[in-house]
């Protein structure tokens, strides 16, 4: 019934396996990846036709996770899988990355890429076997394609690189890298690490790039047994009536719009010399027709071709004359800004800006009640550091929906978090939940990498102790044959025109963030290297100006921040300090307000926002914790009555005998003629012998 097709590769020290032909048949390709006992399906499919007259590759990838792969339930009210969540949505953005630059130039058939993970052992991740199982797809289906393409992730400990490390092997490793390429180049690559300097960080880069090379063989020996062939695709040539009219008429003219100085300045004439060469091109060409009349494919054809004409213009002064369109240098970053405290409120502020690239952050303390929970296919847990990145539609002048953050919002949020990650305090050091907001509210490229300027400078302001600033910079590309400029802090328009987009952050000592994407299909080892050590040379010119601004955390919180004390109890205080049904613990919040959290180890975290009901909470934790010591004086309450004496609380659930003999100095005949229920007096312990408690007033009294 089944005509499956099967082949193996040991990587890693493990059995990496394809297949095709038993799951998903009526798909133009589908692979079964396995890795261990971690299995995909992944998919590929595309429209009957081309969609004419579009200036970009629509190209969709969906990861799907089923809860089931992992023996677990989906969490909420539903319990069924339901939209991503955001570690499938930037497992999606992982695929597409290194996929989407290996379509031919102009390819415009709709293609969409689903990766759906059906069993997961918890050791072997879902995110570079995406990368290697989509790419295996396309390989195998009739769809053009320059791969194979393949991804890997590297670890480093002690020294040396570990490949496709599990998460377990992640968390004790300094490094987490990501990387994707061809045979021949690197297209893609995501790391977080812990200030690793650059030449290591390029070795790390190249031992992936070994392994990437023996997969994408491996996809290739796959293909010869089972590939189709692939559908013709030319790329249509330009209009000649456009191309003629407009290389005439315009290029001279929009090479001298494109030198405008100032973002909107520079659009608003590039737009405009587009709009009255359109009018004079429909006058000499189409002046008999109406508006609606005028063929949609020309029209079309001229607008496309403007764009693909400014982008030639923009490449060449850049390439051959290193001349940028707002007169930069290569290496030269946009005029900086840095400032702290900028908002009254917010526990932490401050304003980052670059050129015309602006981040508003906040930083935000709360208790552990405020951490984040992450469910995914491996075991739940909480997030105490978390970063969100706002990108409104005014920041770049334009109106639009405010609604839930989209993949690209997650994406850099992300990068960002990661990147700041590495300077943040132990809970142990720092036991605060922290959340950092960064507000775009201008935007001309680099935007993720002012967030993360912004939310060094926030995070020091709020008073939380990151060991140094941490700062981020954007390199880009234009590559014309053997002929390549690396630029540092690019634009918003040499990102769109160029052919890479090289994010570097880090603190002085080293790197610990890095995102490239290219929409070439490779970048050499020479190119790297150049791109991340004038990402270096920039990094610490923007740490100057950080630190100009605020050079170390501010040694006092703000006065509107809540506080936290944390205290340690012996585990066998942990139920009298609750009490029954947890009567002692609510009764202590409901007096003063406070959040406590009590771990299993008797860790107490106390959380007020009002310092004096902070203390009176930590009191009461004590009275309820402390043992009795003989020789302390405590405030007792008379609680009940008997002629040899009173028993009196001196500690939350501990009683004592005051005995008639040491109530006071004289001789009392009857107790109830000098004490009544409800007193309240100092008493001092004079035994614990046999567990029972005897107090004396008598011997206060004495002195």
């Amino acid at each position: 019934m089944f005509n499956e097709t099967r082949v193996e590769l040991e990587i890693g020290g493990r059995t990496l396996s394809l297949s095709t032909g038993k799951f998903a048949r009526q798909s133009n390709g589908a692979v079964m990846i396995q890795y261990g006992d971690t299995v995909m399906l992944c998919t590929v499919n595309r429209s009957k036709e081309g969609r004419p007259g579009i200036d970009f590759f629509p190209l969709t990838v969906d990861y799907i996770e089923k809860f089931y792969a992992a023996g677990k339930f989906p969490g909420g009210f539903n319990k069924r899988e339901s939209r991503p969540g955001i570690d499938a949505t930037l497992i999606s953005r992982l695929t597409d990355r290194p996929i989407r630059p290996m379509f031919p130039d102009g390819f415009n058939y709709e293609v969409q890429i689903v990766n759906t993970i059906f069993s997961y052992d918890g050791k072997n991740t879902p995110d570079y076997l995406g990368i290697i199982g989509a790419s295996a797809a396309i390989m195998i289906s009739d769809i053009p394609f320059l791969g194979p393409v393949a991804g890997v992730v590297v670890g480093r400990k002690d020294g040396q690189f570990i490949l496709n490390p599990t998460p377990e092997e992640l968390e004790t490793s300094e490094l987490n890298l990501k990387v994707a390429g061809t045979k021949d180049a690197v297209n893609m690559v995501e790391a977080g690490a812990a200030e690793m300097d650059e030449e290591t960080m390029l070795q790390a880069i190249m031992f992936a790039h070994e392994n990437i090379k023996k997969l994408c063989e491996f996809q290739e020996e796959f293909t010869k047994l089972i590939g189709k062939e692939k559908i013709e695709f030319v790329k249509e040539e330009p209009n000649p009536l456009v191309k003629d009219f407009l290389e005439t008429n315009g290029e001279e003219r929009l090479k001298q719009a494109v030198l405008t100085t100032g973002k909107q300045a520079r659009q608003d004439a590039v737009d405009a010399l587009h709009d009255e060469l359109r009018e004079r091109f429909i006058a000499e060409n189409f002046a008999e027709l109406t508006e609606e009349e005028l063929p949609e494919d020309v029209m079309t054809e001229f607008d496309v071709y403007y764009e693909e004409m400014m982008k030639r213009l923009v490449r060449e002064v850049i390439i051959f004359h290193k001349h940028r369109v707002d007169g930069r240098k290569i290496d030269e970053i946009r005029p900086l800004y840095a400032e702290v405290g900028t908002l009254p409120m917010p526990h932490g502020s401050a304003m980052f800006t670059r050129g015309e690239t602006q981040a508003l952050v906040t930083t935000t303390l709360g208790s552990k009640a405020n951490e984040q929970l992450i469910d995914t296919l491996d075991e739940e847990y909480y997030k105490k550091f978390y970063l969100h990145y706002n990108f409104p539609a005014y920041s770049v002048g334009e109106i639009g929906r405010n609604g839930a953050p989209g993949r690209r919002e997650l994406g850099h949020g992300s990068l960002a978090e990661r990147a700041l990650s590495y300077v943040i305090p132990s809970e142990e050091e720092f036991p605060y939940t922290i959340r950092v907001v960064s507000d775009i509210t201008e935007s001309n490229g680099s935007s993720s990498q002012a967030s993360i300027c912004g939310g060094s400078l926030a995070l020091m302001d709020a008073g939380v102790p990151i060991k140094e600033h941490v700062a981020g910079i954007a390199m880009g590309l234009v590559k014309e044959g053997d002929e390549f400029t690396v630029l540092t802090d690019i634009m918003g328009l040499e990102d769109h025109l160029g052919d890479m987009d090289f994010k570097v952050a880090g603190t002085k000592s080293g790197i610990t963030a890095l995102q490239m994407d290219i929409k070439i299909t490779g970048i050499t080892e020479e190119i790297m290297r150049i791109a991340l050590n004038q990402a270096h040379k920039a990094r610490l010119e923007i740490l100057e100006v950080m630190n100009a601004a605020i050079p170390e955390p501010r040694k006092e919180l703000a006065p509107n921040a809540p506080r936290i004390v944390q205290m340690q109890i012996n585990t066998d205080k942990i139920a009298a300090l609750i009490g029954p049904a947890g009567k002692n613990i609510k009764k202590i919040i409901e007096e003063t307000g406070a959040t406590v959290d009590i771990t299993d180890d008797g860790k107490v975290s106390v959380f007020c926002n009002d310092l004096e009901q902070l203390q009176k909470t930590v009191k009461m934790i004590e009275a309820h914790t402390k043992d009795v010591e003989v020789g302390e004086i405590y405030s007792g309450r008379v609680v009940k009555i008997a002629k040899f004496g009173a028993f009196m609380e001196i500690l939350p659930g501990k009683e004592g005998l005051l005995h008639v003999s040491e109530i006071s100095k004289e001789r009392v005949a009857n107790v109830e003629d000098v004490l009544k229920e409800g007193d309240v007096f100092d008493v001092k312990v004079i035994s614990t012998e046999g567990g029972k408690i005897s107090l004396s007033r008598k011997r206060i009294i004495e002195g």
